[in-house]
């Protein structure tokens, strides 16, 4: 016999997992969770916020070039998507140019060897950067320097922006 987490009353579980003893014992526990889920949400600091947005653009980004070859090397990526073997790696990085850590031009699918062992190697990026997206955008993205601050606002529209993106880019 289990306690029901909501009422306390005795009951036998009929699946595995079960908590509650009676339907709307788990209405209210999945109210409950609902509003623990919103008032952590509501205590995330900004860069948490960035975080967030970042693992979704991050996530987007390697689904959309999943049929692609490694941007510095041209490797094909094949299923290695799916051990973790290729990063969405910035041609500016976020450390040197936060303010284009969301821009779709600054980031490609990457093999991990490139980007982490081979210290993101710049000039064969900047070379498949040119072939993708020519060289006019190329030299737009190095020249913006404009500082930008994303409010969380801002940050929760690009996470969603990018979550719904992705769930196109699989359908």
């Amino acid at each position: 016999m289990k306690h029901c987490v909501i009422c306390g009353g005795e009951f036998e579980p009929r699946r595995m997992g079960q908590k509650t003893d009676a339907p709307i014992c788990e209405a209210e526990r999945k109210r409950q969770i609902r509003i623990r889920k919103d008032r952590k949400e509501r205590l995330k600091t900004r860069r948490e916020w960035i975080d967030d947005a970042q693992k979704a653009f991050n996530a987007y980004i390697r689904a959309r070039d999943s049929e692609r070859t490694c941007i510095c090397c041209g490797v094909a990526f094949g299923n290695s998507l799916v051990g973790g073997a290729v990063d969405a790696g910035h041609y500016r990085s976020t450390g040197s140019a936060p303010h284009l850590r969301f821009n779709e031009d600054n980031c490609n699918a990457q093999r991990k060897q490139c980007n982490r062992y081979g210290a993101g190697r710049a000039v064969d990026y900047r070379i498949g950067l040119i072939s993708r997206i020519g060289l006019e955008r190329v030299e737009a993205l190095e020249a913006d320097n404009t500082p930008r601050k994303f409010s969380i606002d801002e940050l929760r529209a690009l996470r969603d922006h990018y979550r719904a993106k992705l769930k196109e880019l699989k359908a």
